[in-house]
């Protein structure tokens, strides 16, 4: 029996009359890397903040963990464990790396966010924040303002944070979009890495990056689902090749 940790039965969203989203059944499963595929305007980035709830669905069902989360609201989303990376990655700049990991943890100390505080508080905080940033590799930048780090780093401090929040389900929207290629290698193998224990829910345009990590593809065309299965599979559907007019034949099938 396959263990489902996320499921959509019919997920639609309509736009006064235009379906950004047409009947989508997704079933994501527990502890894979799964990766959201499509043309622009296929519908992904819809179809996430219908998962987060920044959209309400017009009809359809989200299931987590077998329950009914259709009707949730963002914040209670987040408690169930399902952590959206943009939703925590307005990092703040002027704080060092490792202090803007520790904001991240403070919901575990039940005490807010107390900005107002002495920073000694917080201390209790500090070993598990440098786990974290052992985690992504950033124990070296602990004490670098973050308005200092490198794109791609800042991209993993992200994920750092969003590990902080102890995620069931991280759900990264384009997590290696506007790198160089050393910084896409970097925070492939570090999706690859933090995905041991949990789920991963990826909206990507990098073929390579899919190709590389996800242990399943939804391909979506005009809201709709076109394909889903293994990389190796989904690349050479012909259906799947037609959509992506602008990705050759041998970009998709050949990514590695």
């Amino acid at each position: 029996m396959t263990d489902i940790i996320l499921e959509t039965k019919n997920l639609t969203k309509e736009f006064k009359g235009f379906m950004a989203v047409n009947g989508v059944n997704l079933q994501v499963e527990r502890g894979h890397i799964h990766a959201l595929i499509g043309p622009n305007g296929a519908g992904k980035t819809t179809c996430f903040n219908l998962l987060t709830k920044f959209l309400v669905p017009t009809s359809g069902q989200i299931l987590f963990n077998g329950l009914d989360i259709t009707t949730e609201a963002p914040a209670q989303i987040a408690r169930q464990g399902i952590i959206r990376s943009f939703q925590i990655s307005a990092v703040f700049p002027h704080l060092s790396v490792m202090e803007n990991v520790r904001i991240g943890l403070q919901r575990k100390l039940g005490t807010s966010y107390h900005f107002w505080k002495s920073g000694k508080s917080l201390a209790q905080l500090n070993q598990r924040a440098m786990a974290l940033l052992a985690e992504v590799d950033l124990t070296e930048f602990a004490d670098t303002l973050t308005v200092d780090l490198p794109y791609g780093r800042k991209r993993a401090l992200e994920i750092a944070t969003t590990l902080g929040m102890e995620p069931e389900l991280m759900l990264l929207d384009e997590p290696t979009q506007g790198m160089g290629h050393e910084d896409v290698d970097r925070v492939t193998a570090l999706i690859k890495k933090v995905s041991a224990g949990r789920t991963i829910l990826m909206v990507e345009h990098n073929m390579n990056v899919v190709s590389g990590i996800c242990d399943k593809i939804s391909v979506l065309q005009r809201g709709a689902m076109l394909a889903e299965g293994r990389y190796e599979e989904v690349s050479k559907n012909p259906l799947v090749m037609e959509a992506y007019m602008g990705t050759t034949t041998e970009t998709l099938a050949g990514a590695h």
